[in-house]
Formats: C-alpha cells, structure tokens, sequence
C-alpha cells in the first residue's frame, strides 16, 4: 500500500491555498482499480470545493515547484521522484523537486545572461521528450519569459511561421531541426539567440549541454503578476492556420489545478504518464501543470515514434497508476494482443485531444478492467467537461462540467437550449471571466473578439445536453453536414464505422450531391484481413451496419477506402483537407 501524505503544515503555505488543495489526501486502496475518487467525494462535493484564491502575483516555479522542494527537504511527502524519464536505450533519469530547481535555475541563468532574455521575451522551444524540455519550462518561469512550445515535427515552413508570427527572440532546438532554423534565420528579424541540446558544437549555437556544466544555480525567481503573459501556444490548424493562444501565469498555473485535483485525481504519490507530443497545449495539461500541482511524479518515455508494443511494456514494467492518451493512441493499443500484458499498478486511464469512441473505450475496459475518462477541453482553455471518477459514464459523452466553468448549449443568439436540443457549446465568461480561460489571440484582436456571444465564450463545437446534466460532441461547428434538411455530425457516424471488424479509422465528411445537396462520405481506412475483400460488397456491407447502428439518415452514402487519413502533427484527423477535395470537383 502506497504511503498517506498528509499536507497539514502545507496548507500554511500560502500558494497551496491558492490552489485549494485539501487539508488531507485518502489513502490509495490496495484494488488498484477503484473507482473511488482520492481528493473528492463525489461530483456535486467537487464543484462545492473547488474554489481559486487569485493572489496579485504569482509564479508557478516559485509558488508550487519550490513549495514542494521545502516539503521534500522536510520529509513530508513520499519517496516518489518529481520526474522520472527513461528512453529505449536503458538511459534513466530522476529528479527530485530540489534537483529540478537547482537545474532549472542553471537554465534560468543561461537564458539571461547567455542569451540576454529579458521578462516577457519569447522563447520557441522544439525539443523532443528529453529532461531538457521540462527544464526549459520550468526555467521559463523562472525568468518571466513567454514560452512558445512547438513540436519536432514542424517543417521549415512551419517554423518560419511561428518565428515571424511570434517575434520570438530565441529558439531551443536539437541537431535535427537545427538545420532548418538556420535556413530560415535570416529571414527572422528579432531572432538573436539559438540554444542546441547536443553532444557535438555547432556554428552559431550554443551548445545547452556544456554551458550547463558551468552554469550557476543561484537565480531569483521574478516576481510576475497573475495576470502576465505566461506562454503562447499554436492552436493544431485543423482549420485555417494555427492561431497563437496566449496564457498567464494563473490561466495554467492555478486553472489546470482543476485537471490535476479532479480529472486525473493526483496524490503525491501518484505516477501520472502523459503520452502527448511536446508541441501541444496538453503537454503543459498533464506532463507539467497538472501533476505537480498536486505534486505527483511525471513520467515519460522517449520513443522516437508511437510504439503499440513498447508503451505497453512500460504500462506493465513502471509503477504508472495514472496514463493519458489521445484516443488516436488507444485504438492502435487495442489492435495489439494484450493477454501477455499486466497493469499491475495501474488505476486510472484518462483520454482528450478528440472524442473517444465507445467501441474503443468497451475494448479498453475488457482488456485491462479499468474504464477511459473521456476530457474535453481547447487549447483556449483547462477541462471544460469531463467524467470524473464516482460518476456513471455514459459511453460516448465528454462528462458533465468541470467546476472551473459554467458550460451552456447555446443558439445563434446567445440564448441558453433546452436539454436535448442540439447548439454551440459554450462557457460563461460575464460578469466575471473564470480563471483557466485563456487571455486572448496574440496580435488578432478580431479572432479574439469573435469568441464572444453575448456573455459566452464560444469554444467553436456544437453539442447538447442530455436530461442528466450530460455533454455529448457532436462535431466542430464547420464540420456539420446538411443534407435534405438533416443535421448530421460526423462523429457518431465515424463511431458506428469503426465498430464494424474491417474498419480501423474513418473521416466523415460532407459530399455534393443534385439531389440532396450533400450526403455523408466516408474514408475508410481498413484492416489488413478485409484489403482482400470484394470492395463493392463490402461498401454495402458497412452502410448497412451504420444504418442498424445509428439513425438510417446518416449512413455513408458515398464510401471511398483509403491507405491513410490525412493528419494534423497532433494527430487529428483533418477533415477540412477531405471536405475541400470533395468540393473542389464542383
């Protein structure tokens, strides 16, 4: 049985009680698969509890990260590591919280004095999941400068975008993209300073790995408002060009104690194993914020791509008792045989980034016993909706609210729907604007403002609310289909495909059509044992599935196959692209 953490003397802290953290955490159970929540009672104690103290200044290295070393150092919480990293080479690190600070600080001071940063410089950072990723972070913080996290899979285009839209004065990248900086530098005017993690020197670079050798721990923590710009995150383009979504200090840093409390329901002696790119707004959700919040060990595995088999093991090998991943990554984890497999240690699964399936979370469910809770939220934002331990899941739905917002379905108007009735989802946001909403669109005023009906944020998806308080996605607002009077999201027509044994992943689309004016297209892309089959028959064969699945008006029907789906680096299915080749043919 893991060690009871009690956090008496902690709630004397002052920055503890900003975040609201109770007084005492339950003792894990030794069935590992509880559903019984650790920091709550049940739904309705959650959102009573959740109250946010936000002070005038705050800093999350300073007034959470610290905290934490000073109850490390005085023996009152558990042996647990803050970061735990392991690659598939046997390499391993460890950090305590003391460590963490103390490399952390050396960064600080480097990004000062050797790249002459000052409070509020932007920082671009394209690291892989390497330990330097996080002390990047973390020494953003520290020095006030605006991170701006991008992932190693950008292109030379895409990096020229990011360094001329942010203005950033400096970039932390590896050998990889290195070159691809330097083609582009000199087309970025601000761009001064370039920071490399690598074993060998390069020609203009600084070299992070030697110049942490000599560098000194001892830095002070500037003291920024809660309200000062934090970090900029690039939204994923699934439609239009990424937009710069800017936080502050507390937007995150305080917001996301919903996440970490709640959602993931983190102890200190907890081992949270986020599986998101570095790139993502979710990194800072789960594999930052989150988790040290509640100061639990973040876990991480550097795997140069997604290996089905090598997660696995590592779900069996480590003591994770808390795993996030995108509902991408589940589906190809349920595609392997998982009978050789036992997840001793863990006891919570939990998935965002896009809707889950029901048909993949019932496979999850049969092979490991443990139940995915399904998190809906934006870049924009922390978790707006979720299914928070205790609560019934009802398969399918994002969850009820999380206590952070007031969520409403609303119409074109701004006027709160009825249950049942099918609207914008969106979040109170007047009279007074919840913490964990983002500040605003870097230099885009009018995207900004266009967020805005009434005294609601409107997060861009359309959904509903069923009798029981229940929120259910039903698409993003321009991915709707319209045919022959019928409103039609493709998300339950894509669920109802991949319950079908030849499908592995589908897009669902809107199609011209004479008659109808568009209809429902399908691409499909399928399992090795039916790429075989007769085609047509089996077209038929799956319309007629989705038709006994779902209502007979959304079956697919236009159906095409295909090798593979067209993706945003973060793995979400671009629907966009698939409509816009439909239609081009007019």
């Amino acid at each position: 049985m893991l060690a009871l953490f009690t956090m008496g003397t902690l709630l004397r802290a002052k920055c503890f009680r900003h975040l609201g953290i109770p007084g005492s955490v339950r003792v894990l159970y030794k069935d590992y698969r509880t559903v019984l929540p650790q920091n709550f009672s049940n739904y309705e104690s959650m959102k009573q509890e959740f109250k946010l103290e936000i002070p005038e200044y705050f800093n999350f290295a300073k007034d959470v990260l610290d905290q934490w070393t000073n109850m490390e150092k005085a023996g009152k919480r558990p042996s647990n590591p803050a970061f735990w990293w392991i690659n598939g080479n046997g390499e391993e690190v460890r950090w305590s919280f003391e460590e963490l600070g103390s490399l952390s600080r050396k960064f600080a001071n480097i990004l000062t004095e050797a790249c002459s940063l000052q409070r509020g410089d932007r920082v671009i950072v394209i690291l892989p999941k390497i330990p330097e990723w996080w002390l990047a972070n973390v020494a953003c913080l520290r020095t006030g400068t605006v991170l701006i996290p991008g992932t190693t899979q950008l292109t030379q285009k895409d990096i020229l975008y990011r360094l001329q839209s942010s203005k950033a004065k400096c970039i932390i990248t590896n050998e990889v993209l290195a070159p691809a900086v330097d083609a582009v530098a000199s087309k970025c005017e601000n761009l001064h300073s370039k920071l490399i993690v690598s074993q060998k020197p390069k020609d203009g670079w600084g070299n992070l790995k030697e110049i942490m050798k000599h560098a000194s721990d001892n830095h002070t923590c500037v003291k920024t408002k809660h309200d000062e710009m934090m970090a900029i995150y690039f939204t994923s383009g699934t439609s239009g060009s990424p937009k710069m979504t800017g936080h502050t200090h507390s937007s995150f840093g305080l917001g996301l104690s919903v996440n970490g409390r709640f959602w993931l329901d983190l102890t200190p002696s907890d081992v949270m194993w986020n599986t998101s790119d570095t790139g993502w707004a979710k990194s800072a959700w789960s594999s930052i914020f989150s988790p040290w919040i509640q100061g639990a060990c973040v876990f991480a595995h550097y795997l140069p791509r997604f290996e089905p088999a090598s997660i696995l093991q590592t779900l069996s090998k480590f003591p994770i008792t808390v795993f996030c991943s995108a509902p991408t990554a589940y589906r190809m984890l349920i595609q392997n045989d998982m009978t050789s497999y036992r997840f001793k240690s863990l006891k919570h699964c939990v998935s965002a980034g896009e809707p889950i399936n029901p048909e993949v979370t019932e496979q999850w469910r049969k092979r490991t016993g443990l139940d995915i809770y399904e998190g809906y939220g934006q870049t924009e934002t922390v978790l707006i909706c979720g299914n928070f331990k205790g609560m019934k899941i009802k398969p399918g739905s994002m969850g009820k609210p999380s206590p952070a917002f007031d969520v409403k379905i609303l119409d074109v108007n701004g006027n709160v729907l009825p249950p049942g009735q099918e609207g914008d989802i969106g979040i109170q946001v007047l009279p007074k604007r919840p913490f964990g909403l983002f500040a605003h669109y870097i230099d885009n005023p009018t995207k900004t403002a266009s967020t805005l009906r009434g005294n609601f944020y409107i997060t861009g998806d359309r959904g509903y609310m069923d009798e029981d308080g229940y929120f259910w996605f039903v698409a993003r607002s321009d991915d709707i289909i319209l045919s022959s009077g019928y409103r039609i999201g493709p998300f339950e027509v894509e669920s109802a495909l991949i319950e079908h044994p030849a499908v592995v992943e589908a897009a669902v689309v809107s199609s011209p059509d004479p008659i109808r004016g568009e209809v429902v297209k399908a691409f499909i892309v399928l399992t090795p044992e039916y790429k075989s089959h007769d085609q047509e028959q089996l077209k038929k064969e799956i319309q007629e599935h989705v038709k006994n699945t779902t209502a007979p008006y959304k079956y697919p029907r236009k159906v095409e196959f295909v090798q593979e789906l067209p993706k945003t680096i973060s793995g979400k299915i671009k629907r966009n692209e698939l409509r816009k080749k439909e239609w081009e043919t007019i």
